[in-house]
């Protein structure tokens, strides 16, 4: 008897290991589900909680609430907040950074098919007189 535990345990043991060194015990029961038939258990028991009528529904002040709660817990970590702060003027410089080049891209092409005009009505003027 003391074999099959021991057998079962290193069986066990394999699936850690397999799991590519996983801290913390392998999968099981829920967990272990694929995720579309824990989608579907779950629905089940939402459904079933509905028609009990102990199923709780937010109301949109609840909701806001719980939505400020939130907010107000991300804006804490002041370090998550400088990362965005950063990541937004990133976005913004590039953005601008883009649009610059693209400007003066287009100021330098016109600039050359505007002397190129030029120098051809200059052409065309001088074929014309002489």
């Amino acid at each position: 008897m003391a074999t099959s535990k021991e057998s079962g345990k290193s069986s066990g043991n394999a699936q850690k290991s397999a799991g590519g060194g996983a801290a913390g015990p392998a999968k099981r029961g829920f967990a272990a589900m694929d995720e579309n038939q824990q989608r579907e258990i779950a629905s089940k028991g939402g459904q079933a909680a509905h028609q009990k009528g102990t199923a709780h529904e937010f109301d949109s002040e609840e909701a806001r609430r719980a939505g400020q709660k939130g907010g107000e817990a991300v804006s804490r970590n002041r370090e998550h907040m400088a990362d965005i702060g950063r990541k937004g003027g990133e976005s913004r410089q590039s953005a601008s950074r883009a649009a610059a080049a693209a400007a003066t891209a287009a100021g330098a092409a016109s600039t050359a098919v505007a002397g190129n005009s030029a120098s051809g009505d200059k052409g065309s003027r001088q074929g014309g007189k002489g």
